[in-house]
């Protein structure tokens, strides 16, 4: 049992790191390139589709990023300002 949660924070921890080191992932849908390739009936060649999960890019924020902005947000929305600071 201990070492079950020991491995767990452990990948929870090196996935921390990985969202604060490279907050971006490729996209699942389109594998990073941007666009998804079509094809018709008649299998006549069409110009691939932009990608509608990653407007093209290829990247996507990771969960992991997301969740910590999020929560950076809520942090921020809820602090009040120091007085004792400039303006």
């Amino acid at each position: 049992m201990l070492t079950a949660s020991a491995l767990a924070l452990l990948a929870l921890g090196a996935y921390a790191v990985l969202c604060a080191a490279s907050p971006f992932g490729n996209c699942r849908k389109c594998d990073g390139i941007g666009a998804i390739p079509t094809t018709t009936r008649t299998h006549r060649p069409k110009p691939p589709k932009i990608c509608r999960r990653c407007h093209g890019h290829g990247k996507r924020l990771r969960i992991g990023r997301r969740l910590h902005n999020h929560g950076r947000d809520i942090h921020h929305a809820g602090t009040r300002p120091n007085p004792s600071q400039g303006r």
